[in-house]
């Protein structure tokens, strides 16, 4: 039997005594994109936060198991190194500190190297600016800073891309984005899982919009800490429809 990429298991965790994950259970598999769908407060960007081992929640029981390997204690950049990313629902910026000294550093960590040089750096990241539509200036600015939120969330592909995870969790990367950007920003993320097929993908989101663009095969409903049910692409055009009644009773 092959190994899940992530498998979650009876996950609770809390954040300051106050409980918001009540025992999820999942599992993703390699070249599966599942997406994560619920009313604010459910817990979904928790999840992802958690998962990428935030010190914001404590983890109260259960396991998180990546490529068969327990991390559920784990620091968060032992499980970037290992090849979890995780998209924020709202980068931070960082004064002081270009896009492409923050990636010639992460993308050092990720290749267990003490560096990498700068000129290796700057053509990798020239090929995935011009597949995400980003002005070549971009890569001198410093990070987040004074970024719309289009740019910021094309900075997250961009990060996605050249760090080259094995699992991808993207959190609410659609929100604030118009149309347009939003087209850009998925088919960012199909051309990196299209170089890496193996790529699994956990998208957390609010709309079908993005979805359309990605096409999960599986669509899980979160309501108050639990997945309340799982299915395939239909969940999503349902709650598009009816929004969340139906899970709530």
């Amino acid at each position: 039997m092959t190994t899940p990429l992530l498998e979650i298991r009876d996950l609770h965790a809390e954040a300051d005594g106050v409980p918001i994950l009540r025992g999820i259970d999942l599992t993703v598999n390699e070249a599966e994109v599942h997406a994560l769908m619920g009313p604010n407060g459910a817990g979904k960007s928790t999840l992802a936060s958690v998962l990428l081992g935030s010190p914001a929640y404590t983890v109260t029981q259960g396991t998180i198991t990546f490529q068969g390997n327990d991390v559920t204690m784990a620091a968060s950049d032992e499980r970037g190194k290992a090849g979890m990313f995780l998209a924020f629902q709202h980068p931070e910026s960082i004064s002081g500190v270009s896009v492409t000294q923050f990636l010639r550093q992460a993308m050092a960590a990720r290749r267990d190297l003490d560096e990498l040089s700068i000129l290796e750096v700057r053509l990798e990241m020239g090929d995935w600016m011009e597949k995400l539509r980003m002005d070549p200036a971009f890569a001198e600015r410093h990070l987040n800073e004074g970024f719309s939120g289009g740019e910021r969330k094309r900075n997250e592909i961009l990060q996605m891309a050249l760090l080259d995870p094995a699992l991808a969790i993207l959190d609410e990367t659609d929100s604030g984005l118009d149309i347009d950007a939003l087209k850009i920003v998925a088919d960012g993320v199909a051309a990196v899982a299209a170089q890496r097929p193996e790529l699994g993908v956990l998208v957390v989101t609010h709309y079908q919009r993005l979805l359309a663009e990605l096409n999960p095969e599986f669509v899980h409903v979160l309501i108050d800490g639990r997945i309340v049910e799982s299915g395939g692409p239909e969940i999503a055009l349902e709650i598009e429809s009816g929004g969340y009644d139906r899970w709530r009773a």
